[in-house]
């Protein structure tokens, strides 16, 4: 593939528990083989609880809101225009403490199977069970 356009009407989008992820390019929309990109809709008093990429480093670029990030056993919160590297393989979270949705933009690299994104859920191992 030589790229391609998305618009938003045409953004696959996939509704959690804890909020909505929009798909911006991924190896089985775009053929991406390097890059993840998500929109992700965290809502209020929700979060992506304790998780790792053991293969791909991320960037979680905070758009609107405010976030509650852990990066390992560390804890900051992060604002409109607020950033968090994650290495491959280290354990983070991000919540969404306020009454406030939260929107954030995140990519991943590289692609990891044919979706493209790995994770391994933590969040009921110690110590990460523990620390909220």
């Amino acid at each position: 593939m030589s790229g391609k356009f998305t618009t938003a009407a045409q953004m696959e989008r996939e509704q959690l528990d804890w909020g909505t992820l929009g798909w911006l390019s991924r190896p089985t929309t775009t053929g991406a083989k390097n890059v993840v990109a998500i929109e992700v809709n965290l809502k209020p008093g929700h979060g992506h609880d304790f998780h790792k990429h053991p293969e791909q480093e991320e960037v979680i670029y905070v758009l609107e809101g405010t976030i509650e990030q852990w990066l390992r056993e560390e804890k900051q919160i992060l604002g409109s225009g607020d950033s968090v590297f994650i290495p491959a393989d280290v354990v983070h979270a991000s919540f969404n403490t306020s009454s406030d949705s939260a929107k954030l933009f995140v990519t991943l690299g590289p692609c990891v199977g044919s979706e493209g994104y790995q994770l391994v859920d933590v969040s009921s191992e110690a110590p990460w069970n523990s620390l909220r």
